[in-house]
């Protein structure tokens, strides 16, 4: 699991030059990485589209599955 996370990690965030444009070039030190990895994992964890949810976000999912969990309990 982690080697299908690394790749992305480091093809999309640490080493893409467009982030790192932001940046200034280069990673000034762990503190600018560190918060840039914190809103890359966000991104990774629940806005990124899923094909094994059919395109949709973790986060949809899980409202969903809410409002019929609690439909069903009611």
């Amino acid at each position: 699991m982690a080697e299908s996370f690394n790749g992305p990690y480091k093809t999309e965030l640490y080493r893409n030059p467009a982030v790192l444009a932001t940046v200034g070039g280069h990673w000034k030190g762990l503190d600018d990485l560190e918060i840039a990895t914190c809103a890359w994992v966000s991104w990774f964890n629940d806005e990124r589209l899923h094909d094994e949810l059919n395109n949709r976000t973790p986060s949809e999912i899980e409202t969903d599955y809410a409002a019929t969990s609690q439909a069903h309990a009611a």
